[in-house]
């Protein structure tokens, strides 16, 4: 992926063609080549034989890389032609050869294939990609802690708390939905968990930077697909599981059981410690399933909890507990505000415990904590209402933010939500039930329709009104925003919810400019000079 993972340039040169040179400069280059060639590292080195169901070509061949994108091909490189939702890689080896690659992993080797490639039939390519991947990148995991959060909500917070309290004198690595960090370098995310070759080359970067800390969200997705295959965690961490990602999963029995198979285990290495929320109805049945020889932590306002919050007091500017774990109690004031912010910090706070931190020490550090982009972020124009903004796009994420805002708010609940395109259509009509059941009033309109177009949307969303006197439906979001600032008075609150720090919008065909911080700001300029 140009960006994210770096070729090794000396070795991709000694792969391309030569053209014609003087005697004198090709005898140098082939020298160069050879050594050059001498340390590279070998199929064989990166594939078992009990791993290969049939092979054609050999596997003594020096190679440059590995890579998933045939547009992405460098000479030299290894290439995965892996089965996607959309597109079957298996259709782009004819371009990955043409490019340059000497050998082809994929699960049906074609009738005719070049001599001078090397075609490796495995029963799963993923799985392949995944263990060639480590072997690579020679298993950074091993020499990083790694912890890795997954559930419905929460993954991003508590990553990013998790790296904030962890960090000392190191840089702390992170994978996640908003950027990756890399040690020496950050760059934007382009998926919460990518594939796994991006996972070991981007933890071997951290690891060379001097990073020995990594946290990092794992998605069902991530997990279903093989992406964490194999990947050492020094922690896994539960947020809680709600309804999404049905048009992925069977059912919420599905959905639960590709989660647990992060603990369990099933990703082919186990955890050594195991964070679970038991305030989630799932949390206990979680708990239950992992396995003898890992450590169960878990956390909460349940009175069971090991590391749990009593005393909870919230308002829209803090929240503020009585912390209690096995070895003390102690009063803590965040600046995030919200009850699931609450257990969003008990998960940071139970994991680095867990994995041998004193609360005591880590903890001060909480206050300096800067809100994560686009969760509950607030938009300040010196207007006498709050406006934040959030990422909330399900129904339950819906029902935490709007019935924590409507708790603490003097004033009107205002919100501006949509629902996203190809994506989940069984949420649509409850979330607008949340909206009419917790706001005062709701401007639905576009989130990111992407290939369906707004008026169906619309449509699924619609059964779910009770109050229609209460929302309004507004084709443009830019719009839809600013009819939300017009309506707001003093002591009121507007919600901008789905979308986040995204900083586009997506439709059929484009992608456009679009951060809803950017605009509310924007708009409250324009208004506060009228």
């Amino acid at each position: 992926m140009i960006g994210y993972l770096t070729h090794n340039q000396a070795l991709v040169h000694a792969f391309q063609p030569r053209a014609p040179v003087a005697a004198g400069r090709a005898r140098r280059e082939s020298a160069v080549s050879r050594r050059v060639f001498s340390m590279a590292p070998k199929l064989s080195d990166l594939i078992f034989e009990s791993e290969i169901a049939a092979c054609r070509g050999s596997l003594d061949r020096p190679i440059s890389g590995l890579v998933t994108d045939s547009r992405r091909v460098v000479p030299g490189q290894v290439f995965f032609a892996l089965a996607g939702l959309r597109s079957d890689g298996a259709h782009y080896v004819d371009e990955a050869v043409n490019r340059g690659a000497v050998a082809v992993v994929t699960s049906r080797i074609p009738t005719t294939t070049p001599s001078r490639v090397t075609f490796i039939q495995v029963a799963d390519p993923r799985v392949a990609l995944a263990r060639m991947a480590q072997r690579y990148y020679k298993f950074p995991d091993r020499d990083l802690e790694i912890v890795g959060v997954t559930g419905t909500s929460g993954k991003t917070t508590v990553s990013h708390l998790i790296k904030h309290l962890m960090e000392k004198e190191r840089r702390v690595g992170l994978l996640g939905t908003i950027h990756y960090d890399l040690g020496a370098r950050t760059v934007p995310s382009f998926k919460t968990t990518p594939e796994s070759l991006d996972i070991f080359g981007m933890l071997a970067q951290m690891r060379d930077s001097g990073c020995r800390e990594a946290v990092m969200e794992v998605s069902s997705h991530g997990i279903d697909q093989k992406r964490v295959l194999g990947l050492q965690f020094g922690a896994v961490v539960f947020t809680n599981l709600t309804h999404d990602h049905l048009d992925y999963h069977r059912d919420m029995e599905q959905y639960f059981e590709v989660k647990s198979r992060l603990f369990a285990g099933d990703t082919g290495a186990l955890p050594k410690v195991a964070v679970i929320n038991v305030d989630d109805p799932r949390g206990p049945a979680l708990v239950a399933k992992v396995p003898a020889g890992v450590r169960a932590v878990t956390f909460g306002e349940h009175p069971a909890a090991e590391v749990r919050a009593e005393s909870v007091t919230l308002n829209l500017h803090h929240a503020r507990f009585r912390l209690v774990w096995p070895e003390g109690t102690l009063i803590v004031e965040s600046p995030l505000v919200g009850r699931y912010n609450v257990s969003n910090l008990l998960a940071a706070i139970a994991t680095l415990w867990a994995l041998g931190r004193d609360p005591r020490v880590f903890l001060g550090k909480v206050s300096t904590f800067k809100s994560v982009a686009g969760r509950m972020e607030r938009v300040d124009d010196g207007q006498p209402f709050h406006v934040l903004v959030d990422y909330a796009h399900t129904d339950d994420a819906l029902r935490n933010a709007l019935g924590m805002l409507r708790s603490i708010t003097p004033g009107r609940l205002l919100v501006v939500f949509g629902c996203g395109g190809d994506r989940d259509r069984t949420k649509r009509a409850q979330m607008v039930r949340e909206v009419q059941a917790h706001a005062d009033f709701g401007f639905a309109t576009a989130d990111n329709p992407r290939g369906e177009s707004l008026e169906q949307i619309f449509e699924d969303m619609k059964p779910g009104v009770t109050a229609p006197e209460k929302i309004a439906w507004i084709d443009d979001r830019r719009r839809a925003i600013s009819l939300a600032l017009d309506m707001a008075k003093p002591g009121d609150c507007v919600l901008i919810a789905g979308k986040g720090h995204e900083s586009y919008q997506e439709f059929s065909d484009t992608v456009i400019p679009f951060d809803d911080r950017q605009v509310a700001k924007e708009l409250l300029a324009l208004k506060s000079h009228r």
